[in-house]
């Protein structure tokens, strides 16, 4: 099932059973999720545009979900320099050494694609405009950076017991003399949207270069905002004596200690990740133990995959909740400010430009408890307005109705009942302490429903 992975076989007995067992079904779950998702969440979406907001200028993934995604597999992410063993990593993982479906792997530059290999019924390769043509797919997005970046997305599927579980993702090595405009396409851009979907993210290295330079410093740019899901690989670790390699790890984290600002720092795995034995006079029992940990921590993500795509459609709805009461109070204090002698364009742009002379972010805080670090910039909402007039909004009091209710009733009761609710049913006595509180998600005054008596 994993011959690659023979040389640790002896210590991974109570690892390999949990990689490949069968999961019990979380189909009611799953549905659940979605109803809960369509509801209450994807309204408050679709009424204040949240998917238009300029993704880079908030602190968190800013995008209308999927139903794909919903449903999906964990994702698991391989970044890092050429030829640091990315995609031999994966070749080993799924023991596709010497199968036609290997992974190219070489001292030079080889992956050129992002190759997304995922489970199917028979191995197959799959264009990538196909993958972005499959509505029953999670790629359709992808097709926004164009046919040139299509060419270069391939999907591989086989029938592997861990690809049931998992899906693997091998991305072009950075090379720091390239400009992104060489490749054709976005890079950082396919990248980004990458990051903002993977479960797990193996930033890989080679010990004998570790060259951070510009491309890499921003990739962790990108990275800001996952540093729990990171995981750095020092890959090829038997290439170097014990001591040097002491070295190069002290090395790697003087390195990206400036680029990684957390107290707590990513988990570091030192091996090397191919099937072949280590070297001679090398730390053996150390890189074996390194991989064993490395597996159950893969195992850890799989099954915690619905815990955290509920944890995650939270967090989505926290932050579609913040974004519909900025836009209100953005409605609320320009009909505040309009007069009959009034220029509505002048009036606008003096609230857009100066949001802080009206207390519209001051506002949210004070009537919420919203926490500030939730809060995008104020710059983005420039934009956003550019190209949204605020006479396309109703205020949130005007977004009841008799027979559905509040849209901000609906979110409120997903993000404190709804969905700690449904975590605690897939994971009985581990509720989230607080979750049910207003005090802990920031639920403010509820907008009266015009339509119903009280």
């Amino acid at each position: 099932m994993f011959p690659s992975l023979t040389r640790v076989l002896p210590s991974l007995t109570r690892v390999l059973p949990c990689l490949t067992r069968v999961l019990p079904s979380l189909t009611p779950a799953i549905q659940k999720l979605r109803k809960i998702y369509h509801s209450a969440i994807k309204p408050m979406e679709q009424a204040y545009k949240y998917n238009e907001l300029r993704a880079h200028e908030i602190s968190g993934t800013v995008r209308a979900l999927l139903d794909g995604e919903i449903t999906s597999k964990p994702m698991v992410l391989f970044l890092g320099p050429w030829s640091v063993g990315k995609s031999s990593m994966i070749n080993y993982l799924l023991g596709l050494k010497d199968s036609p479906y290997q992974l190219y792997t070489g001292a030079e530059p080889t992956t050129s694609e992002f190759t997304v290999i995922m489970h199917g019924e028979k191995t197959r390769s799959i264009e990538g405009i196909v993958m972005a043509a499959d509505s029953s797919r999670s790629f359709s997005p992808l097709e926004k950076f164009g046919q040139s970046f299509l060419e270069k997305l391939i999907g591989i599927e086989m029938p592997h017991k861990l690809l049931e579980r998992v899906t693997f993702v091998d991305t072009p090595g950075i090379i720091e003399n390239r400009k992104q405009q060489e490749r054709g396409y976005p890079f950082n851009d396919v990248c980004q949207w990458f990051i903002d979907r993977a479960d797990l993210i193996f930033v890989t290295f080679d010990p004998t270069k570790l060259d951070v330079g510009l491309e890499l410093e921003m990739l962790f740019r990108q990275l800001k905002g996952r540093e729990s899901q990171i995981r750095i690989i020092l890959n090829k670790a038997d290439n170097l004596a014990t001591q040097d390699l002491m070295r190069v790890y002290g090395a790697l984290f003087w390195s990206l200690a400036p680029l990684i600002n957390v107290t707590e720092p990513p988990r570091v795995y030192v091996s090397s990740f191919w099937p072949y034995d280590y070297a001679p006079d090398t730390s053996r029992e150390l890189f074996k133990r390194e991989e064993i940990s490395l597996l159950e921590d893969l195992n850890q993500v799989i099954e915690n995959r619905m815990e955290n795509k509920i944890a995650f459609i939270r967090q989505h709805g926290i932050r579609v909740r913040i974004h519909a009461l900025l836009v209100d109070r953005y409605v609320q204090t320009f009909k505040d400010k309009m007069s009959y002698f009034s220029d509505p364009d002048l009036v606008f742009k003096e609230i857009v430009d100066d949001p802080d002379k009206f207390f519209i972010f001051k506002s949210i805080l004070a009537k919420t408890n919203v926490s500030k670090f939730d809060l995008p910039n104020r710059e983005a909402y420039q934009d956003f307005f550019g190209v949204n007039p605020i006479g396309s909004f109703k205020s949130l009091s005007a977004q009841c109705s008799y027979s559905g209710g509040c849209l901000l009733d609906k979110i409120e009761k997903a993000i404190t009942s709804e969905l700690p609710g449904l975590l605690s049913s897939i994971n009985p006595g581990k509720a989230p302490p607080g979750l049910s509180s207003c005090e802990a998600t920031g639920c403010g005054d509820k907008p009266k429903n015009r339509y119903r008596k009280n």
